[in-house]
């Protein structure tokens, strides 16, 4: 935990592309477009804030150096094919991610659904290899299925797609969000802290009230910079919301009582963290990141 942050992040994004290609087929194999398409799916891109989670409640656990890189390899590639959906004309039809052209316009729109299939089918496979416990892994894939299924993430996509110019309430907005983005944060600490030793009643309530902090922080964040930022620095395209009418936290409160939720959010997650002293800095640093980013 000596280093600084900014640099122990770099060094757990850069082990991370070591991870995700060591445990995607190799472009070479059988079926080729597949496998390279999946590979531009996940590799060279994003912040890994998933994976930055697995690493830090892991090693706040007490978890092994190959449980936590499967549980952040599984979660991000869960991620990814969620964005490589997200993406395609039938959902939100968007040309750029990660400041690169989106799966289906670089390939095509049947190989961009068969990515995102393979992705999430790779995802489980990889969580399920390695040496833990066989009670722990099940209670891993269980965690990661739920976050990913109808109750989480996929959920939120559908209320996401259901919302558009429809008038709803802030707790009706949380709870989209609370489905579509934290769920899969909260598995990410979760997976982390599972991977690592037993996880006490008081430690679960407290990884559980950071992970809805930062869930929702995650999403504040995110209507603001799309309020804000424009495509180059976001690496995707800006203003869509707003211009497929969709209901985020600026369009319902404004962009200043968003930003000072964001706030209350970091504070908050900084809060649920107390019962671990600093051994969770990582954690907090993690929080501030995600409020305070500026993609």
């Amino acid at each position: 935990m000596s280093a600084p942050f900014a640099a122990w992040a770099k060094h757990v994004q850069a082990d991370m592309e070591v991870v995700l290609d060591r445990h995607l087929p190799p472009a070479s194999a059988l079926p080729n477009k597949l496998h390279e398409a999946m590979r531009y799916a996940v590799l060279g891109g994003g912040k890994r804030i998933r994976p930055l989670l697995v690493f830090a409640a892991g090693a706040l656990f007490d978890a092994p150096r190959d449980a936590i890189e499967r549980a952040a390899a599984a979660v991000e590639m869960i991620h990814a094919y969620s964005l490589v959906h997200d993406d395609m004309p039938c959902m939100d039809d968007d040309d750029l991610r990660r400041g690169k052209a989106t799966v289906h316009r670089q390939y095509d729109e049947a190989t961009a659904l068969l990515v995102g299939d393979a992705l999430q089918s790779q995802a489980f496979a990889v969580l399920s290899g390695g040496d833990l416990p066989a009670e722990r892994k099940v209670a891993m894939l269980a965690q990661l299925a739920h976050a990913a299924g109808s109750l989480g993430m996929c959920g939120g996509q559908a209320v996401d797609l259901a919302a558009v110019g429809v008038a709803l309430a802030l707790p009706e907005l949380e709870q989209m969000h609370r489905l579509k983005t934290g769920a899969l944060l909260r598995a990410s600490v979760l997976l982390g802290a599972y991977a690592g030793k037993a996880v006490q009643p008081t430690e679960q309530a407290a990884c559980d009230a950071y992970a809805d902090a930062i869930g929702l922080a995650f999403q504040v964040v995110d209507d603001i910079l799309d309020a804000t930022a424009d495509s180059a620095t976001l690496g995707k395209t800006a203003g869509k919301d707003a211009a497929h009418n969709k209901p985020t936290y600026v369009s319902m409160l404004g962009l200043q009582p968003s930003l000072a939720l964001a706030e209350k959010l970091r504070q908050d997650a900084h809060h649920a963290l107390q019962p671990f002293g600093e051994t969770a800095i990582r954690l907090r640093q993690l929080a501030d990141l995600i409020v305070q980013r500026k993609a």
